[in-house]
């Protein structure tokens, strides 16, 4: 395959985010009460599943939410790597289309803040609604829009979203309210730790657009992150979850290009290049007393990469697993 054509293949102007995530948003509804979630319609007719709010939920209800963030276009699976570790079980993520998957669906970069009821309710949204209705300046970039009459948006939440928050998103995706289903889970949910720990690829996707890599050269990839025990609290949760990736993700992308431009790839990627880089998550953002925009955005990135040239087939390597902060965040 010659360089133009890997290229061609990695083009984010793909298939419909929306109209693909819909079989697997049918398999949730479909599988509720196995998967103990909880499917009801809002005020305004939208659908609404929570996966562990109110619900239960459950390992396998995070997975699914994993594949719905990635507007159908990947697979997450849960897996056993060394029996004998402290954290043998891993979440696995693979897409042909990473650029289009991981950043024009999965990526939480829909901020979005309303009034409800006289407190302000913010969230991040990710999913595939965002490549119908989010204001993000990275759709230019991806050259990509969707175009559906059904909107899926998927919430890191504590609590169901208000009416005001569905009326927002639904004009914004210019789709009726009946026809947005919105899927929520808090980071301390069993369901909630597995979609973000199931973020790893995204993560390194994003680290690899503020590095200036040519998007369009990424033309496959897959990652996988050890499965963190849930937290009570949201500080502990989000430290454990980021941990995961920072300390503990694993990702190779096959890249179209130089092979000199896929070494500074790989040498770049890794989470230890940030100046933050050393310490558990929770202690950084205790650190910078809440400020989550006072941390290193260069941390946000997978432990370990390997970066293939596809043109010459050579393989780059950076970053190592830290297993000790990954214990330590792990079992504090």
């Amino acid at each position: 395959m010659n360089e133009e054509a890997m290229k061609a293949r990695a083009q984010t102007d793909g298939p419909s985010v929306n109209k693909e995530v819909e079989r697997v948003v049918e398999g949730v509804i479909r599988d509720a009460q196995a998967l103990r979630v909880d499917v009801s319609q809002g005020p305004l007719g939208e659908t609404r599943i929570d996966c562990g709010v109110r619900a239960v939920g459950g390992l396998e209800a995070g997975r699914r939410m994993g594949e719905i963030c990635l507007g159908g276009l990947g697979r997450v699976t849960l897996e056993t790597t060394d029996p004998s570790s402290s954290w043998p079980f891993n979440v696995t993520v693979h897409t042909s289309q990473p650029v289009l998957a991981c950043l024009g669906s999965q990526y939480a970069g829909w901020s979005l803040s309303v009034e409800d009821k006289g407190k302000k309710y913010h969230v991040l949204g990710s999913g595939p609604a965002r490549a119908l209705g989010s204001p993000e300046k990275l759709f230019d970039e991806l050259g990509y829009r969707d175009r559906a009459d059904r909107a899926c948006l998927v919430l890191e939440a504590d609590r169901a979203p208000p009416a005001a928050l569905v009326e927002h998103v639904a004009k914004a995706c210019k789709v009726s309210t009946d026809a947005l289903t919105i899927v929520y889970a808090p980071t301390s949910s069993l369901a909630g730790t597995v979609q973000i720990a199931a973020r790893c690829l995204e993560v390194a996707l994003h680290k690899a657009h503020e590095l200036h890599f040519p998007l369009h050269d990424i033309v496959d990839g897959m990652a996988t992150a050890p499965l963190p025990p849930p937290a009570p609290g949201f500080v502990a949760a989000m430290g454990r979850t980021n941990d995961a990736i920072i300390y503990g993700g694993r990702v190779q992308l096959f890249v179209a290009g130089s092979a000199k431009a896929a070494k500074t790839l790989a040498d770049q990627l890794p989470s230890l290049k940030s100046k933050d880089y050393g310490k558990p998550f929770a202690d950084i953002f205790a650190a910078v007393k809440g400020d989550f925009y006072a941390i290193d955005r260069m941390l946000f990135s997978p432990a370990k990469v390997t970066v293939t040239a596809l043109e010459s087939g050579e393989s780059f390597e950076g970053g190592h697993i830290d297993t000790a902060i990954l214990s330590r965040s792990f079992s504090s």
